[in-house]
């Protein structure tokens, strides 16, 4: 039997390897047209800021900038290129001799047209953060980190290649995600738990879960009456030629994707909290051991409504800073609509967590004291 689910588990990890490999390759469709243009790394030479004025704490003008591309078609050359700085902290960026930038160069032939300097070189950064995340996973978790990077690699492409193309393309944001959240649920469930009932009773609560935030979130965003425009970029999308979007329902698809991984975390605990306890005493009725998972499902809850508070609310401490520094009042502060949508982001994520604690709970204690599945863990073999 456990020769059988092995297998089982090793054909799903090589499908998944090969659906990684086609969503790697597969084109979105709305990749640039230009071929001409080049991507590549630059050194910084010397910059001229004699254009520049300084207003307030910002700066504003043309930065020139003189480079030396590094790699590519054209390495070795030296170009100029124009800095545009308007004033906005956020987006500007100042370069200095010896800086490191990333550049598109435009060219016909073996003549460069021009040369857009675009920010900073990070890619080597980057890569060699993402190895040593991937270093510290498989070394502290083995064959499961392994299982975890596919997740993880799977998860990414699956939203850049699925999710946002499908989005950009007009499609019903709702159904998109929700069919989205379900695959990446069920992926990363089965993939690092195994192809058992253990999984099985995680992606049916998470599954649960989402369903049930996603409602939420459709009743309580109709109440609250937030135009999807709150979103960060999302304005800027409409005047790039998408108008035809539906940024609201775009905000309300993002309150139940983000609240999925707390969701996936909260059902895999009181799964395998069941799981273990059902193993350690097969004796026990099927009551006791619901009973034991809504213990874990309190305590498991009542520390992730804080850890998803303080996840939504590191991204807007800016925000509340300058209501504070202006003595805006808390009642102003509350109604806004930038603030509001934080709080249909935080509270309507936490009634998943809070509904499908219990409902996990249940179907860990119907699904595991069942006489024959429970025989079969105490003899160690593995559940199908």
């Amino acid at each position: 039997m456990l020769k059988i689910v092995r297998k089982r588990e090793n054909i799903f990890i090589i499908i998944l390897l090969m659906i990684i490999l086609i969503l790697f390759f597969i084109p979105t469709d709305f990749e640039r047209k230009n071929n001409n243009s080049l991507r590549a790394k630059a050194e910084v030479i010397s910059v001229d800021n004699s254009q520049l004025e300084q207003r307030g704490i910002v700066k504003t003008g043309v930065q020139a900038v003189k480079l030396r591309i590094l790699n590519g078609e054209f390495k070795g050359k030296e170009f100029t290129s124009p800095n545009n700085l308007r004033g906005q902290l956020e987006l500007d960026k100042m370069f200095s001799a010896k800086d490191k930038a990333f550049v598109v160069i435009d060219h016909i032939g073996n003549r460069v047209t021009a040369v857009n300097i675009i920010d900073h070189y990070r890619l080597n950064i980057e890569l060699i953060l993402f190895i040593v995340f991937i270093v510290l996973l498989v070394v502290f978790a083995g064959w499961t980190g392994v299982k975890s990077v596919f997740s993880f690699i799977f998860t990414v492409l699956m939203i850049w290649k699925v999710l946002i193309p499908f989005f950009l393309k007009g499609w019903n944001p709702i159904f998109v995600s929700l069919i989205v959240v379900s695959v990446l649920i069920g992926v990363t469930t089965f993939l690092v738990a195994g192809i058992n009932k253990k999984a099985l009773v995680s992606f049916l609560g998470s599954i649960s879960g989402i369903l049930i935030t996603c409602i939420f979130a459709l009743i309580f965003g109709n109440a609250f009456k937030i135009h999807g425009a709150v979103v960060s970029f999302s304005e800027t999308l409409l005047y790039s030629g998408y108008a035809y979007l539906d940024l609201t329902k775009i905000f309300i698809s993002g309150i139940f994707i983000a609240s999925s991984g707390a969701l996936m975390d909260v059902t895999m605990d009181i799964s395998t909290a069941v799981y273990e306890v059902v193993i350690n005493k097969p004796d026990i009725t099927r009551k006791e051991a619901i009973k034991s998972g809504f213990s874990v499902a309190k305590a498991v809850v009542g520390t992730m409504t804080t850890t998803l508070l303080l996840a939504y609310s590191g991204g807007y401490t800016a925000m509340l800073m300058v209501f504070m520094a202006q003595g805006t009042p808390i009642m102003n502060i509350l109604n806004m609509s930038y603030v509001s949508a934080e709080i249909l982001h935080t509270i309507v994520g936490s009634f998943g967590l809070v509904l499908v604690a219990p409902l996990t709970a249940v179907l860990a204690g119907v699904f595991f004291t069942n006489s024959e599945y429970v025989n079969k863990l105490v003899g160690k073999e593995s559940v199908s």
